[in-house]
């Protein structure tokens, strides 16, 4: 128990140490070209209900129903055009800050540490921050130029569920992502054993983007690493076991558990900011829900049809 108190402990200063303020002003100067991958990220795929082998010490776990997931995080293209539609509807609306929405609280502990999360309005997205790379038009948004098919980062928890719930669909659960994640033969990665750049956007992976704006590098668009080579280099397919892509790397991904006592929301999956190491399928991280990041993003799932 000390030792999984450690590694949370570790992967919550890494995420805290990708605070949205300042991180990438490097790869705010230019926009990347746009790169169409292949991978539809409208997409979504199935994961069977059955047992699987969960965490570091590989624990049996069981998923007793059948369930979907996107095959891409969101992207910018996508979270405009929420935005834009939500708005219109009266769904969410504008603050001081950014985009707001009701959400309803959350059960109250009193516990050392917890911070109560009550009812109220509370922030999606900030609209001040050179991070965003969704811009205003008109009455609505859309993704700046090169970025359409890129993860949507800057989300708190409050607007990935908010994004999810529009359409009728949920955040996955930590269980739910991790199994979709790894499948059933317990394998560290979403593609296997091993790791290197060819598989995944990590820190210092050296992805052509990395290598334009340096070593803290951008985004790379959704199911980039699938096997085709981008201007010299060469990607290997990093599908999960289900066929969801950037599952690990890129942007850690924010899932739906509330836990007893709790404020914080958990992440999965390791981002661009991340070694290596920190993008195998049992890492975890922690945020208050209103936290956001050029580092974190989100997918959704939903019930089997």
């Amino acid at each position: 128990m000390k030792h999984w108190l450690f590694l949370i402990t570790l992967t919550s200063l890494l995420l805290a140490g990708c605070a949205p303020v300042g991180v990438e002003a490097s790869s705010a100067v230019n926009s990347p070209p746009g790169i169409a991958t292949g991978i539809d990220p409208d997409a979504w795929n199935s994961i069977p209900a059955g047992e699987f082998l969960s965490g570091q010490h590989e624990h049996p776990t069981a998923v007793d129903y059948d369930y979907q997931m996107m095959v891409t995080p969101v992207t910018n293209a996508q979270f405009a055009r929420f935005l834009t539609d939500a708005l219109a509807s009266g769904e969410i609306k504008r603050g001081n800050v950014g985009i707001i929405d009701y959400y309803p609280g959350d059960v109250f502990h009193s516990v050392k540490h917890e911070i109560e999360i009550s009812a109220g309005d509370y922030l999606l997205l900030p609209l001040d921050k050179d991070e965003l790379r969704l811009v205003e038009d008109g009455d609505g948004f859309q993704s700046k130029t090169g970025y359409e098919n890129h993860p949507v980062t800057m989300v708190t928890w409050f607007g990935a569920q908010a994004y999810c719930q529009f359409y009728g669909w949920r955040l996955p659960s930590e269980i739910e992502w991790e199994k979709a994640a790894r499948g059933t033969d317990n394998r560290p990665f979403p593609w296997g054993e091993t790791i290197d750049s060819h598989y995944a956007n990590y820190y210092g992976s050296r992805d052509p983007f990395e290598v334009k704006t340096g070593k803290l590098g951008d985004t790379t668009p959704v199911g980039y690493y699938n096997g085709q080579t981008y201007s010299g280099f060469a990607t290997l397919d990093s599908a999960s076991p289900y066929g969801l892509y950037d599952m690990v790397g890129n942007v850690w991904e924010w899932t739906a558990d509330v836990y007893k006592a709790q404020h914080y929301r958990y992440l999965r999956g390791g981002s661009k900011a991340d070694y290596g190491y920190n993008l195998r399928v049992w890492t975890r991280n922690n945020a208050a829900p209103d936290y956001y990041s050029p580092n974190v993003g989100f997918r959704c799932a939903r019930n089997a049809s």
